[in-house]
């Protein structure tokens, strides 16, 4: 369920693996997605390994910007630039990241799905039931309209999934949850020639930070996310938040004196992946959103839910050879999902926490900028995972502050 980025990324895989699916969704394609656009590494990684043709397709459309890496701006409007590569060369078909609007991509990736001939895709229709059957489960549609028997559910229906609520017991933690805005504007200044991703620790929304991604045609997506237990206690207007970032800071004011807003301020919500959770049960899994997994750092959300499909996928290959759908069985779903993706989540926990405290933000600014090594290895943290989790112990800093 659920024609997302996980929904699809599943179908796709099983495709491949020979299994038939059925792609349903209550929307119908093309549809906007609130998001920030973001496509890390992971989707075009897995997207090369799964068919190197959808990547080229891809990456023939006009719909998304190349991103070589990421500006940091510390509360003190020290601006670091930390490339995704070191001593990278620009190369549309080797970029490290993208952005692309959702209305775009998701589109992109149903198309994709519509190719395949095992892959039965239902759009505009909103599944109301969800009905355990001997050997599976009904899903069902108002009044009759839509009925599907399945032997695995692969539920993928986003941050709102009722089915992850009422059925899989994954109840919202405040404080494993956040809160976001996002606008589109045109004609913002000062973006990256690189089109580096954006993000800005302002001291008025600490512990969140305001973001600006660089699309194609002179546009960009502009947000502003925070952590749902620090919204509640300071009863946060998020939309009033953004304007006032934008229109009251120094720096951000200039850029954006020239910049219109396209369309309306939409909010959504994230369920983070930084507490552990029940991914599956009899005849069923939970595949990105769905299943908590958005990155309690950055917010994003796409890469895990590709990659909770693929692995959602994978399982199902398995459950088919052993005849075993059990809750048991499927244990086996979250181990892997556990292994690949959640210890980068509660890294990247620690480092949203860390994150929180203007003095250390200034601290560590101060720090790198002009330090050319030490750029050069912040650099590698983007597919050095060993790397990363140095970034939150002490000694590591302390190290790096002697040898400057």
């Amino acid at each position: 369920m659920g024609a997302g980025p996980g929904g699809v990324a599943t179908a796709l895989k099983l495709s491949y693996l020979g299994i038939p699916s059925v792609l349903i969704d209550k929307a119908t394609f093309p549809r906007d997605k609130v998001c920030g656009d973001a496509i890390s590494g992971k989707v075009t990684t897995l997207l090369n390994r799964l068919d190197p043709g959808i990547l080229e397709r891809f990456n023939r459309q006009a719909i998304q910007a190349d991103v070589w890496g990421i500006r940091f701006v510390a509360p003190n409007n020290k601006e670091l630039d930390i490339p995704f590569q070191p001593n990278y060369v620009r190369d549309a078909q080797a970029a490290p990241g993208y952005v692309a609007r959702r209305y775009d991509f998701d589109n992109f990736l149903v198309e994709e799905a519509r190719r395949r001939d095992n892959i039965q895709f239902l759009e505009g229709q909103a599944v109301q039931e969800y009905s355990r059957i001997d050997g599976g489960w009904q899903v069902s549609g108002e009044e009759g309209a839509l009925q599907v028997e399945a032997r695995m559910l692969i539920v993928a229906d986003g941050a709102h999934s009722a089915f992850s609520r009422k059925v899989a017991g994954l109840e919202r933690d405040f404080r494993h949850h956040a809160g976001a805005v996002r606008a589109y504007f045109s004609n913002v200044g000062g973006l990256s020639p690189d089109n580096f991703i954006e993000l800005h620790f302002i001291r008025s929304v600490t512990p969140g930070y305001f973001w600006i991604f660089p699309l194609p045609g002179g546009f960009a997506n502009v947000g502003l996310g925070m952590r749902s237990d620090i919204l509640r206690r300071r009863k946060t207007n998020l939309r009033k938040a953004l304007f006032e970032v934008i229109e009251g800071h120094p720096a951000l004011r200039e850029r954006f004196k020239n910049a219109s807003l396209v369309g309306e301020v939409k909010g959504y919500g994230l369920p983070l992946g930084s507490k552990r959770r029940p991914l599956s049960g009899d005849h069923y899994m939970l595949v990105g959103d769905a299943g908590h997994l958005v990155d309690p750092l950055t917010g994003e959300g796409i890469g895990n839910a590709f990659y909770s499909g693929f692995i959602a996928a994978e399982q199902l290959q398995q459950c088919l050879a052993a005849n075993d759908f059990s809750a048991g069985f499927l244990k086996a779903y979250d181990q892997r999902v556990g292994r690949v993706l959640g210890s980068e989540m509660r890294l990247s926990y620690q480092m949203q926490k860390m994150l929180s405290y203007p003095w250390l933000v200034n601290l560590l600014a101060n720090l790198i900028a002009g330090n050319r090594r030490v750029v050069a290895l912040l650099s590698g943290m983007y597919n050095d995972f060993a790397l990363r989790e140095q970034l939150v112990k002490p000694w590591f800093w302390l190290k790096m502050l002697w040898r400057r």
